[in-house]
């Protein structure tokens, strides 16, 4: 349970740094993953983003040191990495409900949040198919956008939307979305709709071409209506196959495929393609 382990290491870390200005990129070098990597993974394991649990956290311990009524508001705003105290205010009674100075007074009712742990917990089989599949390289022809955490699970099926609707699926069929896996420091990442360069006959100006290296690809079937039964199966892999398999995640792109027919349907198949290696004993 190693991976399990660098995940709790990263909390912990965050816990011990929550009154520094840390980043993403900070808390993934702690546990020497891919900034994007952890994102990810934090989100599909937690249902929340990372700015989110660090602003929930922040704003659950300013809530305590305002009860006990010994700090002024704009100290605890600058304690908590507020730079103004109308920013902290804002979003000290979004989260609570009530302004830091209703929160001093006496009986105040406030909202706690507390630190994570993670954990796996077996509770009864449950049947994943996937196979594991060797792919020579290869090319894709996208439309590509960058996205982040914070809006990518509301942004990217605007993106698919707007793919269809302005009929670019016949130019290249919307066959694939590819996600590339994010560079450096750059808290945004890139997402494409697309397909094989094979299946295209002329390359609009507008679309890009992206060479795949070549994987060992697990590739997870996914079956049911769209956007559900893909969303589930994502957070499948990451809380149950990739803790306990003899893979690991290689931090470049990963895939989801669809398949012709109606997606809506029950019986709906798409897949998700993440490349992989053997861990080492």
């Amino acid at each position: 349970m190693e991976w399990l382990q660098s995940l709790n290491h990263a909390i912990d870390y965050m816990e011990e740094h929550l009154l520094d200005n840390i980043t993403c990129e900070d808390v993934a070098e702690h546990i020497y993953i891919s900034s994007f990597h952890f994102q990810r993974t934090f989100n599909l394991l937690t249902g929340l983003t990372l700015g989110e649990y660090i602003r929930n956290r922040r704003l659950s311990l300013a809530g305590q040191d305002l009860l006990k009524g010994e700090e002024k508001v704009i100290d605890i705003a600058l304690k908590y990495c507020y730079e103004t105290p109308e920013s902290f205010s804002k979003a000290f009674s979004r989260f609570h409900g009530i302004t830091p100075n209703h929160a001093k007074k006496e009986g105040t009712v406030l909202k706690s949040f507390n630190r994570l742990v993670l954990k796996i917990i077996l509770e009864g089989g449950n049947i994943m198919d996937y196979r594991i599949v060797k792919k020579e390289s290869f090319r894709v022809v996208t439309k590509t956008r960058s996205f982040s955490d914070e809006t990518s699970q509301v942004e990217i099926p605007k993106f698919w939307s707007e793919y269809y609707n302005r009929g670019m699926h016949n130019k290249v069929c919307g066959m694939m979305g590819i996600c590339a896996q994010a560079e450096g420091d750059t808290k945004t990442w890139k997402y494409g709709i697309g397909c094989e360069e094979k299946y295209v006959k002329d390359i609009p100006e507008d679309f890009e071409v992206l060479e795949i290296p070549s994987y060992t690809w697990a590739i997870f079937t996914c079956v049911g209506p769209m956007p559900k039964s893909i969303q589930n199966m994502w957070q499948r892999v990451y809380s149950e196959w990739l803790p306990q398999s003899d893979y690991k995640l290689i931090s470049d792109y990963d895939i989801e495929y669809y398949t012709e027919g109606d997606n809506s349907k029950e019986d709906y198949i798409s897949e998700i393609w993440i490349p992989v290696k053997e861990k080492k004993n």
